[in-house]
């Protein structure tokens, strides 16, 4: 799978198979993300390649937690990032060009979901800009 950041700057690929998908609903990921959650896939086994600007990516770990992320310094895109002393990738969904077609395994930390997160499949739909 192959992806990269809003401004082009980075680009990566990833060689292997994600195990999970997962909406992430806890207020780490709000605040990451700026949204309602996190879409994040997850492997223990597929490596990750940077195939231009790996020096452009920044990793932010919050003191006091596991919680990580790494980011495009120039546009701020959600960057993969190998977390758990190099166990585990993660990788933004958001973040891959490929289609992604592992559907996402569950909502975690739901109970943390921002109180507007909810029936949000009965609003109006537009294909642009209302």
């Amino acid at each position: 799978m192959k992806g990269s950041c809003l401004c082009g700057q980075i680009k990566f690929e990833v060689m292997g198979e994600f195990e999970s998908f997962y909406l992430c609903h806890c207020h780490f990921c709000q605040k990451d993300t700026g949204s309602a959650h996190a879409a994040n896939l997850f492997s223990t086994a597929a490596k990750l390649k940077w195939v231009q600007g790996e020096e452009q990516v920044r990793n932010y770990n919050l003191s006091g937690t596991r919680h990580a992320k790494a980011f495009c310094q120039n546009c701020g895109s959600a960057m993969p990032s190998v977390q758990m002393q190099g166990n585990l990738l993660v990788v933004p969904a958001g973040s891959l060009d490929s289609e992604v077609t592992l559907k996402p395994k569950s909502h975690i930390f739901y109970s943390s979901r921002a109180s507007w997160d909810n029936e949000l499949e009965k609003i109006e739909k537009a294909d642009t800009t209302p």
